[in-house]
């Protein structure tokens, strides 16, 4: 029979240390790992594009071993979408706190534009886009992914923005918000996007150039669907 000496460090509650504030995250818990080699993931990619990278790439740039990656992630495909993922999460919250701001209708389009250009225009976005389009055709979930949860969550924001806009009247005559919505997105990326992807402009552009064609942009949708007053 063991004796009670033996029993003695089982039974001490603060040597368990399952549950508090203070208990360390168990496997495939840890944010900031998590972070760590989502970021580790995403050099690689950008660097060597998502077919040449490997699992061994990965590993060694996230400063974790393979063990650690498999944890959190079960392959390079959903290593990916998780990167997609958090830069979604990121570009919708600053789009969603524009929206959401309480600013008269035209600064708050324009704000939403500039942001919204610079961020598909950017270099962590574009050759991302490039990659989902170069496994297109034998991963078309991962590319579905990306087009529902990247370019296509802000103009569905948007969307949700201008319905309201038209419930208080600032806007009319819009039949199709979520048209409109793409509509005005198209026009604050027009000459930037396409010369982006294709590598007609290699450096994303000034904030000048983004500001004009924002500035443009309102000039069309506002002369379209701006109530008038008195109407």
């Amino acid at each position: 029979m063991a004796n009670k000496e033996s029993l003695a460090p089982m039974e001490e509650p603060h040597q368990l240390n399952l549950c508090g504030p203070g208990r360390r995250p168990a496997a495939g818990e840890d944010p900031a790992k998590r972070e760590q080699i989502l970021d580790g993931a995403q050099q690689v990619f950008m660097q060597l594009g998502y077919d040449a990278a490997s699992m061994n790439d990965i590993t060694r740039a996230a400063g974790v071993s393979k063990g650690t990656v498999y944890v959190y992630f079960q392959n390079k495909e959903e290593l990916f979408g998780a990167i997609i993922d958090r830069q979604k999460s990121r570009i919708l919250s600053m789009l969603r706190q524009i929206l959401e701001s309480g600013l008269p209708l035209e600064e708050t389009l324009r704000q939403f534009g500039v942001c919204l250009t610079e961020h598909i225009s950017s270099e962590r976005v574009i050759p991302a886009m490039r990659m989902v389009i170069g496994v297109l055709d034998r991963m078309p979930a991962l590319a579905k992914r990306f087009y529902t949860t990247g370019p296509g969550g802000g103009p569905m924001l948007l969307t949700l923005y201008i319905q309201k806009q038209l419930e208080l009247g600032t806007l009319r005559d819009i039949e199709d918000p979520e048209l409109a919505a793409r509509q005005y997105a198209e026009l604050c990326m027009a000459g930037i996007f396409r010369a982006r992807m294709f590598g007609e402009m290699p450096e994303p552009p000034s904030s000048e150039r983004i500001a004009r064609n924002v500035r443009e942009a309102l000039r069309l949708f506002l002369g379209a669907y701006a109530a008038r007053p008195g109407e």
